[in-house]
């Protein structure tokens, strides 16, 4: 291509020789300007497209640099200029020379720019750019440059360098060289000011020669802390501190954000920086800041052995920043697993982990030295005391507090093993202790399973120290003794299998939640191996055992702890006058009880026997009835009986009357003398206990004596109260015993007609049909009226022979019947109905007796001549009925004149009756009765009587 002559002038930088040549090398060869415009279009719309502010940054960074001084950079608008301003080393000639090439750099060995292309960057927003130093100043044109080639379309426009306007101003005060770029259409200069502002902190910590940028006014600072550490203000004053890391050989650097205290905020994913942002993306928790080889658009890394000995050293540089944190936040560092977001954060990871597995940064629980991570363990529960105790049992153990599941499972990827329980309980198990040290072992392990980092039911196993000097496997069978109460002397005496004891020194809460259980006297009697000793010494006395020290050993127990805590001791064998007993077998000598057995009650043979006299003299009464010896009745008591197996007597039949959710009942009732009963019962009112069982409900103790029991030759269930005269010709007044009233209804004495159960209800109708007795008809009434109402089956019960009738007559219960509704006792004779209060009643009450309902049985014929009236057509039974509150009953009544019934072909005149409607005779009677009945007012039919005939106030109230 033809390129026209140019004219010769003096320019600065020997500019003029730079674009001579690059025009003759167009001229020479057509094509190079066809791959310079590609080129520069590949590095504009490519590599470079979106690091405008990143080159020119890093371009006032070398030029800090090559000055030896910490620089500024400054960002700002003139009109639709956007000027960037630096510090630095000027422009020199060979600098313009960079500039002006594609592939050349004049920057040295350790500054960042190494290709001399990154200016390309400017051409996204500028195609008229000028740099402009204290040492002159370049231009480049697009413009220019298609005046100068003749060329259409595209041109390159950083070829050809060309001299500044005579009247460009110098760089502003204070700066040394300023970059000009007049903005291209389509350019918002207020969006690229706020995108260059987000850029800012990143190039102060990639960019160690800067330490100021502004933009449009917005000053960024960076402020060396020293230690590494670094803090970059921004403009509002508010400050971000990186800690930072040199990798020895300088050519990578290791940053991590920290916050005031110096804790590590570890980053979640972020780029390369080579030393600026590449799109190699990192999920480390730090940034690496590296001198690596990369290709020209600066965004990839060149791999290679270069590039592969940058990463290695920098990987091996890491646990050296990670030291630099507090041990308690070091495991924040620690690369997280999941899938690689490049290709060299793949590389880079492997290596960061295999350094931290290979070097020391793990601080060390027993102290020293810090621990490599492939020879660390990290304890599993997060319990910092527990770490303590054991490190020295526990080789390579991590300090605290760097431990738990958590940290267990982040040092695991930098090779560290995770120390679980199984394997904490296995190093300290056979190990020789002291007492206190097991203590403190203990209250860190508590903590531990009180703050939820540690199971309980993981502990099953932990070693305990015995008093004996042995090492018991596991807490649970072992006792917390209480010294105060002498137990280790006393159970010293005695050879208890399977007792065992902790050193009091070992002694801790966790022992007893491991199933440990307190020795104090009162623990030491419910100690299930005492308790079994205690089951089988009456055997073993039977066998020749020598029981003597174990009976000591309990009464001294019961001695210190209280006659409450001896309760299920009655199998303990003491001596009675032929031998061993059981307590609860044994009476005191001179005991109220004695007073009342059957003498056959008592003997070698017999079911009790009398305590030896010289033994019990040296006990306190309540410590020998604190372990079951009898000076009254013995109470039985089980909360979920499965059955009637408690050996009292006949508790098959109570249990099969009762069904009892519970026993709670008096033993030994079957051994009281026949005279003694006024005294028993007595006795059984004297004691809480035993009264309470008496007046159980349902229990066992009423139901045996008020059918067993004599008193006055009689159960008590055959006799009355005095003051029940309402049960007078049922049943008679019990003589004067010299009971109170409350303890004869509690032994069965009757006060009212509610049957117990089957057996009671069978003899209160044996009661009613007695002919020798004198009823009258409302007991009669009132007796069936509670047969009626108590809970039984007919199933329960033999249907009577004879029936107390409505007359208060005996009658065959052949001939009887149950009257269920009221108009069939105007036609039936009184001594063939059998009467109950309460209609309702009257269904159940036949079902009871196996007897028919009278309704049922009466088939009538009623008189023809009648007249139906609807109840509100009868004035008289309005004012009544409004009277008395009385809604009206639907539909009306029947009227006749005389109201004539047939039963059985003989005719009967009656008031009133029921069929399909009600009928009545003219009468205030009849009609009163009909209304009750149909009104459901039953009770009222004498006062509406009373209405109908002068339906007044004066007749309600009077």
């Amino acid at each position: 291509m033809p390129l026209p002559a140019t004219e010769h002038t003096p320019e600065p930088f020997g500019i003029e020789g730079l674009r001579s040549s690059v025009l003759r090398a167009w001229r020479d060869s057509p094509t190079r300007f066809t791959e310079d415009t590609n080129a520069e279009h590949d590095l504009r719309v490519g590599g470079y497209r979106d690091r405008l502010f990143v080159e020119l940054a890093q371009n006032a960074a070398d030029a800090a640099a090559l000055a030896g001084t910490p620089g500024r950079l400054r960002v700002g608008l003139a009109g639709r200029e956007l000027r960037v301003a630096n510090t630095g080393a000027p422009l020199d000639a060979a600098g313009v020379a960079a500039l002006a090439s594609l592939r050349a750099s004049a920057k040295p060995e350790g500054t960042v720019g190494r290709f001399g292309v990154g200016f390309a960057a400017v051409l996204a927003v500028c195609t008229e750019p000028r740099v402009v130093s204290s040492t002159g100043g370049v231009a480049f044109s697009a413009a220019r440059t298609v005046a100068a080639t003749g060329a259409e379309g595209a041109v390159p426009v950083l070829r050809l360098p060309w001299p500044l306007p005579p009247d460009e101003p110098a760089p502003p005060e204070d700066f040394d060289t300023e970059v000009r770029l007049p903005l291209a259409e389509g350019v918002d200069p207020a969006g690229l000011l706020d995108r260059l502002a987000t850029e800012v902190p990143d190039l102060l910590l990639a960019l160690p020669w800067l330490d100021t940028i502004e933009v449009a006014g917005s000053r960024w600072r960076r402020t060396d802390l020293g230690a590494g550490l670094l803090e970059l203000t921004g403009p509002d004053g508010a400050g971000r501190r990186w800690l930072t890391h040199v990798v020895p050989g300088g050519a990578a650097r290791w940053a991590v954000p920290v916050d005031e205290s110096g804790a590590p905020l570890p980053l979640e994913a972020g780029v390369l920086h080579a030393p600026t942002p590449t799109d190699e993306r990192l999920s480390l928790p730090a940034r690496l800041i590296a001198t690596l080889p990369i290709e020209p658009s600066r965004r990839r890394v060149l791999p290679g052995a270069a590039a592969t000995a940058v990463l290695e050293s920098a990987a091996q540089g890491y646990p050296e920043l990670v030291r630099v944190v507090a041990p308690e936040h070091r495991l924040a560092l620690v690369p997280s697993s999941g899938f690689p977001l490049s290709e060299v954060d793949d590389s880079l990871r492997e290596l960061v982990l295999a350094a931290l597995r290979r070097e020391p940064w793990l601080p060390a629980a027993a102290g020293g030295t810090d621990l490599p991570g492939g020879r660390a363990r990290v304890l599993e529960a997060g319990a910092p005391g527990l770490v303590e105790s054991l490190a020295e049992v526990l080789p390579g153990l991590v300090a605290a507090p760097l431990c738990g599941h958590r940290a267990a499972a982040v040092a695991a990827r930098a090779g560290a093993t995770g120390v679980g329980t199984g394997e904490l309980i296995e190093a300290v198990t056979g190990i020789s202790r002291p007492p206190g040290w097991w203590h403190r072992l203990y209250t860190a392990l508590l903590a531990a399973v009180d703050g939820g980092r540690l199971a309980m039911d993981e502990l099953g196993a932990l070693p305990v120290p015995l008093v004996d000097g042995r090492t018991l496997p596991g807490p649970r069978g072992a006792l917390l003794a209480d010294t105060g109460t002498g137990p280790l002397d006393l159970l010293s005496e005695v050879d208890i299998v399977g007792l065992r004891v902790v050193h009091p020194d070992a002694e801790h809460p966790l022992l007893e939640r491991l199933g440990a259980r307190q020795a104090g006297a009162a623990d030491l009697l419910t100690a299930p191996e005492l308790r079994e000793a205690v089951e089988r010494s009456a055997a073993d006395a039977l066998s020749g055992m020598d029981v003597g020290p174990l009976a000591e050993v309990v009464l001294r127990l019961l001695a210190e702890s209280g006659p409450g805590a001896g309760g299920g001791l009655g199998a303990l064998a003491l001596p009675a006058g032929s031998g061993w007993r059981r307590a609860e077998e044994l009476v005191l000598p001179g005991a109220g009880l004695l007073a009342v057995l059957d003498p056959e009650a008592l003997g070698p043979e017999a079911p009790l026997e009398v305590l030896d006299a010289e033994f019990a003299a040296r006990w306190p009464e309540e410590v020998l009835t604190g372990a079951g010896v009898l000076t009254s009745f013995a109470v039985v008591t089980d909360e979920e009986p499965a059955g009637p197996e408690h050996e009292l007597p006949e508790e098959a039949d109570w249990w099969d009357a009762v069904e009892p959710s519970r026993v709670h009942a008096v033993r030994d009732l079957d051994l009281v003398a026949d005279e003694a009963w006024p005294a028993a019962l007595r006795l059984l009112a004297a004691n809480p206990e035993t009264w309470r069982a008496l007046t159980e409900p349902g229990g066992h103790t009423g139901w045996w004596i008020a059918r067993y029991a004599l008193l006055a030759g009689q159960a008590p269930a055959q006799w009355r109260l005095p003051e029940a005269t309402a049960l007078a010709g049922l049943y008679d007044p019990v003589p004067d015993l010299g009971l109170r009233a409350d303890l004869l209804r509690a032994a069965g004495v009757r006060a009212g007609l509610v049957p117990a159960d089957a057996e009671d209800a069978a003899e209160l109708l044996d009661r009613l049909g007695d002919p020798e007795r004198e009823v009258p008809p409302g007991l009669a009434a009132r007796a069936h009226a509670a047969l009626a109402d108590a809970e039984l089956s007919p199933d329960e019960l033999d249907p009577p022979e004879r029936v107390r009738t409505l007359e208060g007559a005996v009658a065959d219960a052949e001939r009887a019947m149950v009257l269920d509704r009221p108009w069939p006792a105007a036609v039936l004779p009184a001594r063939r109905l059998v009467a109950v209060p309460g209609w309702d009643r009257a269904g159940r009450l036949a079902e009871l007796l196996d007897l028919p309902l009278a309704g049922e049985c009466v088939v009538a014929g009623l008189s023809t001549d009648g007249e139906y009236v609807d109840w509100a057509e009868m004035p008289a039974v309005r004012l009544a009925a409004e009277l008395l509150g009385i809604d009206l009953p639907a539909g009306g009544v029947v009227v006749h004149d005389r109201l004539t019934v047939t039963v059985e072909g003989q005719s009967h005149e009656v008031t009133w009756w029921c069929a399909e409607y009600p009928h009545a005779e003219d009468s205030s009677a009849g009609l009163a009765a009909a209304l009750a009945w149909a009104a459901g007012r039953w009770g009222d039919r004498h006062l509406l009587a009373a209405l109908l005939d002068d339906p007044t106030a004066t007749t309600l109230l009077t």
